[in-house]
């Protein structure tokens, strides 16, 4: 099924391997023995159908041949900590470089991995702020500085030629001694003179005779280290100077006295300190929140603490104290608290009847402390914690208790101290704390001393050069204090990308997973950008891709099909953007049919706008939300439509639905029980409503045995119709007899799985068929029992297409499968293990799951849509399209966040969120049909896009 332009290519036997990665022969999952030529250094994607292999080539031959082949370079024993890897199903593998693959899954859940960690900024930073920082008193403001030796020469170096100095350090009594006793001790010590004030005493003097020895008892006495005249041209004086300050500071545990004979007396102290505080030196460990020496000693280094929520203690912002703002003193009892304020507001003019959102910070702040008139809510919840010993307080406490940031670190993680360290006025939790846009801005603007800039030269270079990656990559709206676990798989991709680039590797082969996913059209280019620049390192970069922009920049595209499943895994195309440009002029021909992707890409195939919007059912409204960036923001969502939540990356959308709208909606049906993001209320027509449901990636089930047809309950029905069989009957067998789950009908030497993993210690653990049932699952017996000359086993390795069609005669079954076949599914065996499925699959399984016959909620659901285009190809989305406006029609309401363009333009409402990201994002910029949208004058970015594909 090549086409012209596939053929035309030379044979991977002729090509040579230093130019080329050549693959000959692959035959893993459902390749069908295909050879493929790679070009080195270049810019590669790899396209096609969902479940079409595209994956397979890339990912389970490419990236384990190469990670196979670097573990295998190791000593054996090295090996047994590393995991293993199966020699790839392929004749030969030449001019495999080594591997990195960038998948789409969080791989860590750790919860003190941040970005800056992630990105090993905060490595740098760490390195920067102990080299290079100033430590300022929060007294003063002053800078704390340690005097040297060298500083102390060097100030009396800096007098007149030939004045007379003397060195001296305070004389400190050590364990209770007595003064007799310290003195001895000096004696031995070498030391003859003591200076008591302004009166120079020789200690043998002072030990001999009693009325001397009684007379400075009790003064302040100091030794006297050295006394000469200052040479500044005499090498021997710079050494002697240098020695006795040494000794000075040494006996005087810091302390170092300069007196000018008849002039000044100068004090120098080596101890880190200032305004009667010790200050720690700056180090890396100070600025290490995972390391105890510079972890906040609240928090511990985690950021949160549990203590009391605001959101709590003020649930409804829109009162004011007078109306009872302030929960915890709407009581009786409490009121006496509320009392005093209410009384004396008027003394120090509290606006007592303004609603709480309206307060200035300084009106909230001083709800909190309280002041002469009134105790404030700090003093309040003190009181519950002394009587926390009655019942009543602990259960009141208890209410207001939350997750909150750390009020001592301000969320930073660091000890207080560490922010003391600062340069260019900037501490190291003023950067964290920033978007990386800005940090970004700083570092480029920052201007230092020559010895600082000399000092911080090279660490500047790597801080820059990841900083500008990562808004590259379209995360400038990240801070680096954000936690790795709760960002997305595609966010967390690009973070590993730009790493990556910063780490500056060269002769690699780079396997990426759709990178573009997650992100705005508007930042596909600077991705695209990011692309390059890994290529021309000297880098091969292979980008499995369905986004038509990044084709566009690709040396090559490699186009896998023509279908999915069994009809797919071949080469349908394989050449650059100009011969799809050239196929695109030339209009239709035979060779563009057989691949989807240049069918939609040569413009012969295209998904329809819709020809009218919906009108919505009714409406819900969410009131205040002010999570993360959002900026307490009011959003009305119609019921009954297809509604799109749009915006660039970081602009909130996630936020205002998985965080606020879904958790608030499952509270108020008795369906979620989790914490839910802030907000005011949620109100609208709720009474048509039964449930929400969120139709996310995550897998749809963490056993091997887990599989779409038992997930779409078909297998059930599938188990009982073969209990019903004849022989099945003579032979009393149940329908729990056909399931691969439980003990009786299942083979078990492999307990249903068909394979047996043998453990190998220095090599990858082998899978074996199952002897004693020959990969079947099942027992002998059970596998007699047939239904049109199929036994169970045999139903199990059908694709879904092939079943629709066996199963056309039993309804019950049918309808459980239909729906996978409509999301595009067909290509699925049914008894696929869930764990195989990639996460777009896994969110089409449990789509198909509720367009089943049988839902009782059919009809009065709202589900939500996390970027359901994730993995899939443009003729993969007309088919989720169809099915999601099938929700529709059947009365649910469908709300998806989506960056699609193909998806955005098929809704009947759009709410975009922006104007950008991060800080600059968090309102509600647009709401209304896409014909609205592609009307706005001002600079809307997805209305910008959207017009560009409605005029196509």
């Amino acid at each position: 099924m090549n086409s012209i332009e596939t053929l035309g290519r030379p044979s991977v036997e002729t090509l040579d391997p230093k130019q080329y990665i050549l693959i000959k022969g692959a035959r893993v999952n459902n390749l069908k023995n295909i050879d493929v030529s790679i070009p080195r250094n270049k810019l590669i994607v790899i396209t096609g159908l969902s479940g079409s292999g595209k994956s397979s080539l890339a990912f389970d031959t490419l990236f384990a041949e190469g990670q196979r082949m670097y573990v295998e370079s190791l000593s054996s024993y090295a090996r047994q900590f590393l995991g293993r890897m199966e020699k790839p199903e392929v004749d030969w593998i030449k001019g495999v470089s080594p591997a990195i693959a960038i998948e789409q899954k969080v791989s860590t859940k750790n919860p003190r991995s941040t970005v800056g960690t992630t990105t090993e900024i905060y490595d740098y930073l760490k390195l920067l702020f102990a080299r290079i920082g100033r430590t300022y008193s929060p007294v003063s403001g002053q800078e704390v500085r340690k005097d040297t030796v060298t500083d102390v020469v060097d100030y009396i170096l800096s007098l007149e030629e030939n004045a007379r100095v003397l060195i001296t350090t305070p004389l400190i009594r050590k364990n209770n001694r007595s003064l007799t006793e310290e003195l001895t001790i000096l004696v031995q010590k070498g030391f003859t003179r003591i200076v008591a004030e302004d009166e120079t005493i020789q200690i043998e003097e002072a030990l001999e005779d009693a009325a001397t020895s009684q007379r400075i008892t009790d003064l302040p006495l100091h030794i006297l280290i050295d006394r000469l005249a200052v040479k500044k041209e005499d090498e021997e004086t710079q050494f002697r100077l240098g020695d006795s300050v040494q000794t000075a500071f040494f006996e005087g545990e810091g302390s170092c006295f300069v007196q000018v004979l008849g002039g000044e007396r100068r004090q120098f102290s080596d101890r880190f300190e200032l305004d009667g505080i010790a200050f720690e030196e700056p180090s890396v460990n100070l600025f290490s929140f995972n390391n105890p020496y510079g972890a906040c000693k609240r928090c511990e280094g985690f950021g949160t603490i549990l203590g009391i929520d605001p959101d709590l203690v003020f649930p409804d912002r829109n009162l004011s104290v007078f109306e009872g703002a302030i929960a915890p003193w709407r009581t009786e009892k409490m009121g006496e608290w509320l009392t005093p304020l209410l009384r004396n507001g008027i003394r120090f003019d509290f606006p007592i009847h303004r609603a709480y959102k309206e307060l200035s910070q300084a009106e909230k702040d001083l709800l909190w402390k309280g002041n002469k008139y009134f105790g404030g809510l700090d003093d309040f919840f003190k009181m519950l914690e002394g009587e926390s010993y009655k019942i009543q307080y602990r259960v009141l406490l208890s209410r207001y208790r939350g997750r909150t940031v750390c009020p001592e670190c301000r969320g930073s993680r660091l000890r207080k101290d560490a922010g003391y360290v600062k340069i260019n006025g900037k501490s190291i939790v003023d950067i964290v704390l920033r978007p990386i846009s800005e940090i970004a801005q700083l570092f480029r603007e920052m201007e230092l001393p020559e010895y600082q800039e000399k000092v911080a030269r090279r660490i500047l270079t790597e801080i820059q050069n990841r900083l500008d990656y990562m808004e590259r990559v379209g995360l400038g709206y990240l801070t680096l204090n954000r936690l790795t676990n709760t960002l997305s798989g595609g966010e967390f991709q690009r973070i590993k990308l730009a790493t990556s680039l910063g780490s500056a590797l060269v002769g690699s082969m780079y396997i990426l997973d759709e990178p573009s996913i997650g992100l705005h059209p508007r930042d596909t280019q600077r991705l695209i950008s990011v692309l390059k620049s890994l290529r021309d390192l000297g880098n091969t970069v292979i980008v499995v891709e369905h986004e038509e922009e990044v084709m566009k920049a690709a040396d090559e595209i490699i186009d896998i099909g023509p279908e999915a499943g069994t009809g797919g895994g071949q080469v349908v195309f394989h050449g650059d953007w100009n011969t799809i440009e050239d196929l695109r002029l030339e209009g239709p021909r035979e060779e563009t049919s057989s691949s989807h992707t240049l069918a939609f890409l040569t413009g012969q195939d295209v998904i329809q706008t819709p020809k009218f919007r919906r009108r919505p059912s009714g409406w819900l409204e969410l009131k205040g939300a002010r999570e993360n960036n959002l900026r307490d923001v009011n959003v009305r969502f119609p019921l009954g439509t297809l509604t799109v939540i749009t915006g660039v990356s970081g602009s909130g959308k996630s936020t205002l639905i998985r965080k606020i709208l879904y958790p608030a909606l499952g509270k108020m049906l008795g369906t979620y029980s989790d914490e839910s993001g802030k907000y005011s209320e949620l109100v609208g027509d709720l009474k048509g409503l039964t449930a929400v449901e969120m139709v996310d990636q995550n897998p749809i089930g963490k056993s091997s045995r887990s599989n779409p047809v038992t997930y779409v309950k078909a297998y059930d029905h599938i188990r009982q119709l073969m209990s019903d069989q004849q022989l099945a009957k003579a032979r009393t067998y149940k329908p729990s007899h056909f399931s691969f789950n439980v003990d009786g009908g299942r083979c078990e030497t492999c307990q249903g799985e068909g394979q047996v993993k043998i453990e190998m210690q220095f090599m990858a653990d082998i899978y074996l068929t199952c002897e004693s049932c020959g990969g079947k699952r099942f027992k002998q017996e059970i596998l007699e029992v047939k239904y049109k000359d199929k036994d169970v086993a045999e139903i199990l390795d059908m694709t879904v297409d092939e079943a629709v069609t066996f199963f056309r005669d039993e309804p019950k079954i049918y309808e459980k499968l239909m729906p996978l076949q409509e999301v595009g599914l067909g290509y699925v065996t049914l008894g696929q293990s869930s764990n195989s499925l990639s996460g777009g699959e896994a969110q089409r399984v449990k789509l198909a799951s509720f367009l089943g016959k049988g839902n009782p909620n059919a009809g009065k659901t709202l589900f939500i849509f996390d970027e359901p285009t994730t993995g899939l190809h443009f003729h993969d989305i007309r088919k989720l399209l169809k099915s999601i406006n099938a929700l529709v029609e059947q009365g649910d309401s469908v709300i998806i966040i989506e960056h699609n363009t193909e998806v955005i333009k098929c809704a009947d409402y759009i709410i975009d969120i922006g104007p950008d990201g991060g800080e600059a994002g968090g309102q509600i910029t647009f709401t209304g049909t896409p014909e609205e949208m592609i009307q706005l004058q001002d600079d809307n970015h997805t209305a910008r896009f959207l017009k560009e594909k409605m005029a196509e």
